[in-house]
């Protein structure tokens, strides 16, 4: 059950079902969701499995939906505020991230991850970062994800 109320993410997204898809493929561990909107990513990936579960984003209202999503579905999430490009991130084994490109970019210059699953940009485009490759890549209705290694 998620109730985004004024955040991003209500999970019918096509880069939200990219991201679910490419996700419920990999090894369980713990995960960040970067950038984390209604917490609907952190949610599903509690669902499936993974932890600890953390869920990151600058914007208050986020923060509050994605609290509320994991407390409505009685998941352990971690939810904080947290301003993904300059604040401590906690070293996971998978980052998850539906956000813009050049923040994923910036994302992936920094956070201490083995696997990523990105989004949020168009079919055309692709996350540029060294040390990074792509394993795989979802598209849907001219948006991509896709699923990087280190």
């Amino acid at each position: 059950m998620v109730d985004p109320g004024r955040a991003f993410g209500t999970g019918a997204h096509p880069t939200t079902r990219a991201c679910l898809e490419l996700l419920a493929r990999l090894p369980r561990g713990s995960l960040l969701d970067a950038g984390c909107g209604s917490g609907v990513l952190a949610a599903a990936a509690a669902r499936l499995g993974f932890a600890p579960v953390y869920a990151f984003d600058s914007d208050p209202v986020a923060v509050a939906a994605a609290r509320q999503t994991a407390r409505r579905n009685g998941l352990p999430v971690e939810v904080a505020r947290a301003d993904i490009r300059e604040d401590a991130l906690p070293a996971v084994d998978t980052v998850v991230a539906n956000i813009e490109l050049r923040t994923v970019e910036a994302l992936l210059a920094r956070v201490a991850a083995r696997a990523a699953i990105t989004s949020g940009y168009r079919a055309h485009e692709t996350p540029a970062v060294p040390g990074w490759r792509r394993v795989e890549r979802v598209e849907l209705e001219g948006w991509a994800a896709d699923a990087l290694a280190k």
